[in-house]
């Protein structure tokens, strides 16, 4: 098959580009939801040593081949890291969940990041995603933002579901969004 799109375009066929993440927007960080810690879990911040747990969360779910120095060398030892900014939520005292509050460049003072939210399979659907959005928006509301922004995929409807009811809107920034959030909306409608 690659010969004959070969001959017809008489090079190699075009690769077409990945589409980029959909993105999302809270205009505001007035009427934050509350942080509510689900019965069994705990709350916290980031402590020496909580790398490979880190990692162990966003295996799969953000990515794949999380190590211990990919981890520092992509979190902790950014300039825009710091480590109150970074929760989790625990089970037994594990770590089972963890989101971040951050910022695109480390002169912005405006629009900060719901990052890297995540969960364990074994613990999805237990309401983590709502605590997690809660203590990061009301993080980011402590330390001066005035907005804050997101970027998610297609397929984390759960998620997308959670960033809605934390008050986030679909924000469009390419060509495909609109239509990709109307098939989305129209998913997120079916579940109900």
């Amino acid at each position: 098959m690659f010969e004959r799109l070969k001959s017809i375009f008489g090079q190699d066929p075009p690769v077409e580009e990945p589409l980029p993440q959909l993105e999302m927007l809270r205009d505001h960080l007035d009427d934050l939801p509350p942080v509510v810690v689900p019965d069994g879990y705990e709350l916290r911040t980031y402590r020496d040593g909580d790398e490979q747990a880190w990692c162990d969360v966003m295996e799969n779910n953000i990515g794949k081949n999380w190590s211990v120095e990919r981890c520092r060398r992509r979190l902790i030892d950014d300039p825009r890291f710091d480590p109150q900014n970074l929760f989790f939520a625990t089970h037994q005292g594990h770590p089972v969940a963890s989101a971040c509050a951050w910022k695109t460049m480390v002169e912005e003072a405006t629009i900060g990041e719901v990052h890297m939210v995540a969960a364990l399979e074994s613990h999805r659907g237990k309401g983590l995603g709502h605590l997690l959005n809660a203590a990061v928006l009301n993080r980011l509301k402590d330390l001066g933002f005035e907005k804050s922004h997101l970027r998610t995929d297609d397929y984390r409807l759960a998620a997308i579901q959670s960033y809605l009811r934390a008050g986030f809107e679909p924000f469009n920034t390419h060509i495909s969004h609109a239509e990709r959030w109307d098939a989305i909306m129209d998913q997120l409608e079916g579940r109900s």
